[in-house]
């Protein structure tokens, strides 16, 4: 007999099922928009904790995307890029691999084969090269993986 305004024992469980096979499908859902480390089997613990990871990437790659706009569209007068002869540097890491973009001026003499000359004699694996130009600048990409570190003591 149920009691005051409980619905009966058939019902409540009929809820639960309902319930955890809603949230079932949301994980589900969530683990196909987001790349899953390889492995066995995750916990919903683990899944959430890889999508806070990525959303944080995601955010911190749209702040580099929103900063590389702004110096292609010319509104960050940014040191190196229009009357230093040094080049604009930036280094990001994006797990495994690394990714190092240069910023030159078009008239600027810069040898692209010493860059990739000193990765390689530190023990870098060049894996890709671009570049592109935009008005009087030319924006290098390099994506290269470091084979060995040193350890610090």
């Amino acid at each position: 007999m149920p009691r005051g305004n409980n619905l009966p024992k058939l019902d409540r469980n009929a809820l639960e099922r309902n319930r955890r096979m809603y949230m079932k499908d949301l994980f589900s859902k969530l683990a196909y928009l987001i790349p899953i480390q390889p492995g066995p089997r995750s916990s919903l613990h683990a899944l959430l904790n890889q999508a806070i990871t990525y959303i944080k990437e995601l955010q911190e790659r749209i702040e580099m995307l929103k900063q590389r706009k702004q110096l292609l569209e010319g509104t960050d007068d940014t040191a190196g890029v229009s009357g230093s002869s040094s080049p604009v540097v930036s280094l990001r890491d994006l797990g495994f691999i690394l990714e190092l973009c240069l910023i030159s001026g078009l008239n600027e003499k810069f040898m692209l084969h010493e860059v990739i000359n000193v990765l390689l004699e530190e023990a870098a694996e060049v894996v890709d090269v671009s570049y592109s130009t935009v008005g009087h600048r030319i924006f290098y990409t390099i994506y290269f993986r470091v084979l060995f570190a040193l350890e610090l003591a």
